[in-house]
């Protein structure tokens, strides 16, 4: 479990292509200060198990199914990305709750800049736009956000200056793929009244 609280930018060092799976190793000297074999590290918004870590870099294999459902293909030796350790029970919550469980891709469709934050405009699958509602929670590439607006195929979010800074969303640019994880709390209410029809 995540916070989506990104701690800090980590950099693709190395990627390895596996017939059905990708092993890649990211530097990222304070999520692996403490990080041991068997953790997880949350890479853009996707859980993934340490499997190696040294001098400063961890390496973790992605399944196909991983793949296959997120953005993290597109990645390449050099892609910067937002890293987040697990959270721990007497930490502070200061997103929500993230599972690290991408629910789908979107894509920058617009940045709007202001003086004090951007506004930012993301394709939103068919399949995830019931839950998703204004003022509601999202996690974009494993940043917790608040949806400023929605419409169908679509929602808005906007950056503060340090979100711009500090994550990989400030240097996106329309065009570029996102991991979308929606609110988990939406999607169990879901289950439970389809249950009770």
């Amino acid at each position: 479990m995540f916070t989506g609280i990104v701690e800090e930018l980590g950099e693709v060092t190395a990627w390895e292509d596996l017939p059905d799976a990708a092993r890649l190793t990211v530097r990222g000297p304070v999520v692996t200060s403490d990080a041991k074999h068997g953790d997880s590290i949350a890479v853009n918004g996707v859980c993934l198990t340490v499997v190696a870590n040294e001098s400063g870099a961890f390496t973790a294999d992605v399944m196909k199914e991983t793949l296959d459902r997120s953005a993290l293909g597109a990645l390449q030796v050099g892609s910067r990305v937002n890293l987040e350790r697990a959270v721990r029970l007497q930490d502070r919550l200061g997103g929500h709750l993230v599972q690290g469980h991408v629910d789908g891709t979107g894509g920058i469709l617009s940045k709007a800049p202001s003086e004090h934050w951007t506004v930012v405009r993301i394709s939103l699958p068919d399949d995830l736009d019931r839950y998703v509602v204004e003022k509601g929670s999202i996690t974009v590439d494993g940043v917790s956000l608040t949806v400023s607006a929605v419409e169908k195929g679509w929602f808005e979010v906007s950056l503060i200056p340090a979100t711009q800074q500090l994550t990989t969303l400030g240097p996106k640019a329309p065009g570029d793929p996102v991991n979308l994880e929606v609110d988990i709390t939406a999607k169990y209410v879901e289950k439970l009244l389809a249950a009770r029809a």
